[in-house]
């Protein structure tokens, strides 16, 4: 069923107005590149989702969602056992949601709206089905724009430095070390992080480190390792970076409902 309602989400970029899916999976799962011609909306009830596109990335717990307008080209994974559900809008009801990607903080309505769709047989929609698509599209047009996410400096040095902090966060050189390294100024390095991503080139690193502890908590890794692994100073000081951006600590966070 959810592989006969994806196709159908895929293929039909007009009618119904919105198709929801909602799946389960104890692994990890990667999902290629790839793009829709409905909107996508897609988050957790449990489990823990990376998505990017070439302007950045984001990491989805569960009380949030990633919102991919129509033809945006996107990529993903899963970390360990999820419940995932996504909500596929059609083109022309996108035109007053946001127009770029963005995470946003899912209400419990907007939730339990998207499972109540997912049930949903046919490709046409009823009265009370119609209303119920309705509160989906208003949720997703008034939910706050949360700011987790990963913005990816244009400039093709900047990009250099930024693809190497991804994979390998835990790399202790400075902005100095990583501007020799690219073949460009400091001054320059800097100043056009700030101007491309929102952030100082520390700041953007932190949150790179923050984005993978994440994916390897979720993993079941120890918060020890994690901690050393990503470069932080101490174990304490990683727990209180993480608790200062989330709310709570890394094992309060996952234990979470």
């Amino acid at each position: 069923m959810v592989e006969e309602k994806f196709a159908l989400a895929a293929s039909n970029p007009r009618d119904p107005v919105i198709i929801a899916l909602y799946e389960a999976q104890a692994e990890h799962r990667e999902l290629g590149t790839h793009s829709h011609a409905r909107g996508q909306l897609s988050g957790l009830r449990r489990g823990l989702l990376t998505m990017g596109t070439e302007a950045g990335a984001w990491i989805v717990p569960a009380d949030h969602a990633v919102w991919l307008p129509p033809h945006h080209r996107h990529y993903g994974w899963t970390h360990g056992a999820i419940e995932a559900w996504s909500c596929y809008v059609a083109e022309p009801a996108c035109v007053s949601l946001p127009t770029s990607p963005c995470t946003i903080r899912t209400s419990g309505l907007l939730r339990e709206a998207v499972m109540r769709a997912s049930d949903w047989q046919g490709d046409s929609l009823d009265e009370e089905q119609w209303h119920v698509a309705m509160v989906i599209l208003n949720e997703l047009r008034t939910a706050p724009v949360k700011p987790f996410g990963l913005p990816m400096p244009r400039d093709p040095r900047l990009a250099l430095i930024a693809r190497a902090l991804l994979d390998d966060p835990g790399d202790r050189r400075g902005i100095g070390e990583w501007a020799d390294w690219a073949g460009i100024s400091e001054r320059t390095a800097s100043r056009r992080f700030v101007l491309e991503t929102g952030f100082t080139y520390t700041a953007w690193r932190q949150r790179a480190r923050l984005m993978r502890a994440l994916e390897m908590l979720a993993e079941g890794q120890a918060v020890t390792n994690v901690a050393l692994d990503l470069g932080y100073d101490s174990v304490s000081a990683f727990i209180a970076l993480f608790k200062r951006t989330l709310g709570v600590t890394p094992t309060a966070y996952f234990q979470r409902g």
